[in-house]
């Protein structure tokens, strides 16, 4: 019987030293492994909430039915009412959590909504349905008054505004009042 010369153990503790190192670049890979999949399910789960914001954003938009001016008697328009409606396609879009930004070219405010229309606040009533804020249906109607007289002393014959009308999504509706050059009557289309 032959005994097992130097370089035999020699050997076999080099192949110990190979698996213990292998073993270790499995357990780091499986490390690896599971951080990968960790961000890959955290990046997944942030994409698909921005796509639901953006999807949001883009469908939920309010439409301009009519736009109006009154004129109190003088030859400024003093309020300014839209019935607006919401487009097809929109989830329910509540009023109470928009905001309005006017902006013309004396004055630019932000108004949210109120009970009464002031320099600060606009208001909103039911014409078609019964929820003062909240569009639900196509169907429904609702009334937004913005009180211009309050903001900058009411809105000249020829003189124009921009009422950026932004939902609870974020959702931007964009609508032009433009006051005719010579105003005729209480009441006129802007």
């Amino acid at each position: 019987m032959k005994l097992p010369s130097r370089d035999d153990a020699d050997r076999g503790q080099v192949g110990i030293g190979t698996l213990i190192i292998f073993i270790a670049l499995v357990l780091v890979a499986a490390v690896a492994a599971g951080v990968l999949i960790n961000t890959a399910d955290d990046l997944q789960t942030r994409a698909s909430d921005t796509g639901e914001d953006a999807q949001a954003q883009v469908s939920n938009q309010i439409d301009v039915v009519s736009a109006t001016g009154a004129t109190g008697g003088d030859s400024n328009v003093d309020n300014v009412t839209l019935v607006v409606k919401k487009s097809p396609g929109s989830d329910p879009i509540d009023l109470s959590a928009a905001t309005i930004e006017y902006t013309s070219s004396s004055s630019s405010v932000t108004l949210t909504q109120g009970g009464s229309a002031n320099g600060t606040a606009f208001s909103t009533e039911a014409i078609v349905g019964s929820e003062d804020t909240v569009l639900e249906d196509t169907n429904q109607r609702i009334e937004i008054t913005i009180n211009t007289s309050d903001i900058q002393s009411g809105l000249a014959e020829g003189e124009d505004a921009q009422l950026r009308i932004v939902d609870q999504s974020g959702a931007e509706t964009v609508y032009g009042v433009s006051v005719p050059e010579v105003l005729t009557g209480d009441f006129v289309e802007v």
